[in-house]
């Protein structure tokens, strides 16, 4: 990996995560510890010889780490303590994205909901007043995900299976508007963005703008 040759904290940390995938390897890794195909899965484009070259790096730089997966002798990848701690400049550059993903999907792009873990808690927490009592269900392309609040904040994750008194069926963009406030319920609604099953109060409150 090139140096900068300089001494800044920027230049310094871009030499450890400023490769291409590196940051999305992070992404994948703050949502959940996982395998290598899981990543390579996670990952779509990568190659097989880049991913096992960016691992080696970041393993190597101290922001990764290999374990042992639960009680099986498979290797999961985690990240350190260190590395967990781009969680808050990577939720920076989410919010700071909004403009670059309020179109929707380019015609080449794929997509995951579960890339919507670390968004839209990323978006809520930063202007949320209100905190929704019961999980809500995020359903995006038929996948089933549940947004709750917990003292430190909004977590999305797949559905655990308790049942949900509001369920908000939505593309990404419609979802990313309404948590960041660019867009009301109502509104949201009214574009055929967002529909609600249940009890929209619930939904209102937890993306009120």
């Amino acid at each position: 990996m090139r140096s900068y040759d300089q001494y800044c904290g920027l230049a310094r940390s871009l030499e450890v995560v400023g490769d291409r995938w590196n940051l999305l390897i992070v992404r994948e890794l703050l949502i959940s510890p996982a395998r290598y195909r899981d990543l390579q899965t996670g990952l779509p484009g990568i190659a097989t010889n880049l991913l096992a070259d960016r691992l080696r790096h970041l393993e190597a730089t101290g922001v990764v780490e290999r374990r042992l997966a639960g009680e099986s002798n498979a290797v999961e990848y985690a990240l350190t303590a260190w590395g967990a701690e781009l969680r808050t400049p990577i939720e920076g550059l989410l919010r700071w994205s909004l403009p670059l993903m309020v179109s929707g999907p380019k015609d080449s792009d794929t997509f995951r909901p579960t890339w919507l873990a670390l968004a839209i808690p990323a978006l809520l927490d930063s202007r949320a007043t209100a905190r929704p009592a019961t999980a809500i269900g995020l359903d995006v392309g038929g996948e089933l995900l549940q947004l709750s609040a917990t003292e430190s904040g909004f977590e999305v994750d797949p559905h655990d299976g308790r049942p949900l008194e509001a369920t908000v069926r939505a593309d990404p963009a419609g979802l990313l508007g309404l948590a960041a406030g660019a867009l009301d319920v109502d509104t949201a609604q009214a574009l055929g963005l967002v529909d609600i099953d249940g009890d929209d109060a619930i939904v209102r409150a937890a993306f009120a703008c």
